[in-house]
């Protein structure tokens, strides 16, 4: 498996953990504006920071016309991020990216072409984006991407269940769903930015993880607003304080709306100083952010030739 660190079990349903918080929006928004104003990293250290990023990123293409051919390209670039020449220049043997992630039907296609590579292939389920399918057909959409090879499964939560506080049916679902997954490793998507206040993110946070979700994840890519280090933060604080009660770490992924190597750096640099480097490892840490790559090639590759790189050269696939 992709992710060694203990699974999370889940608890029972625990509305004290969560009920009478109340996040602080100004507060939180001032903490994570000072985190994206930090001295810049630079050189080597630069280079460093964002090579990471590029070990924790989930590379994904997730669009309607998606081919075996398209994915299978994609993951060429998996096993291979990096033009050979930087790679080398930056002393590096080997880099790939956390994991390929594709839509269920695309599954078997991804895991033929990562074939001996170690990078798993996740899948999204459960009705993506929208999740507005019974939920015995999104149980089997996670029981079909399973059977087809998937290691990690990114499911969507019904944002209903959070707008009416209905926190019993959120974590009855989510753990239905974790039920499903199996061995395959489960991130909840939470959609945060249809859940309206920074509060009901904490909630959704805690809840996903009482019912037994291995990573929370703030986005689709689809919503009209994605990833934001505002909602990131609120996140990063509620799996630190489920920590804190339960002794397991939890996984957090961004995505959606990140495209620069500063966006790499600026989640990375959240992650450190809200829970330590511990978490900056593929294991705990995803980049949901297919686009950055590109521009993540192009920062590494002005690093060690001393030239400005041209975009036209970093296609994904």
């Amino acid at each position: 498996m992709t992710n060694p660190h203990t699974r999370n079990s889940g608890t029972a349903l625990t509305p004290a953990w969560f009920e009478d918080i109340a996040v602080n929006t100004p507060a939180t928004e001032t903490r994570a504006a000072r985190l994206g104003a930090r001295r810049p990293l630079k050189g080597a250290w630069r280079a460093a920071w964002l090579v990471n990023a590029i070990r924790c990123m989930d590379l994904t293409t997730l669009a309607g016309d998606d081919t075996p051919a398209r994915v299978t390209r994609l993951c060429a670039k998996a096993r291979r991020p990096l033009a050979e020449p930087v790679l080398e220049a930056l002393g590096l043997d080997r880099l790939t990216t956390a994991a390929v992630c594709v839509y269920p039907t695309m599954v078997r296609s991804a895991v033929r072409a990562l074939d001996g590579s170690g990078v798993p292939v996740a899948s999204v389920a459960t009705g993506f984006p929208s999740g507005l399918m019974p939920l015995p057909l999104r149980l089997e959409e996670i029981r079909y991407a399973v059977g087809e090879g998937a290691a990690e499964i990114d499911i969507v939560i019904t944002r209903a269940h959070v707008l009416r506080a209905d926190w019993a049916a959120l974590y009855d679902e989510i753990a239905a769903m974790r039920e499903a997954c199996g061995s395959a490793h489960l991130k909840a998507i939470l959609a945060t930015g249809d859940l309206q206040t920074l509060s009901n993110v904490y909630k959704a946070s805690m809840v996903a993880m009482q019912a037994g979700a291995d990573f929370i994840k703030t986005s689709t890519g689809k919503e009209t607003v994605n990833a934001t280090l505002p909602v990131s933060l609120t996140m990063v604080r509620a799996l630190r304080d489920y920590g804190a009660r339960t002794g397991v770490r939890i996984g957090f992924k961004p995505a959606g709306g990140m495209k620069t190597a500063a966006d790499a750096l600026a989640w990375q640099i959240l992650m450190k100083e809200e829970v330590g480097r511990d978490w900056l490892t593929p294991t705990l840490f995803r980049l949901g952010a297919s686009s950055m790559l590109g521009a993540i090639e192009m920062a590494l590759e002005t690093h060690v030739t001393g030239r400005h790189a041209a975009s036209h050269r970093h296609a994904l696939a």
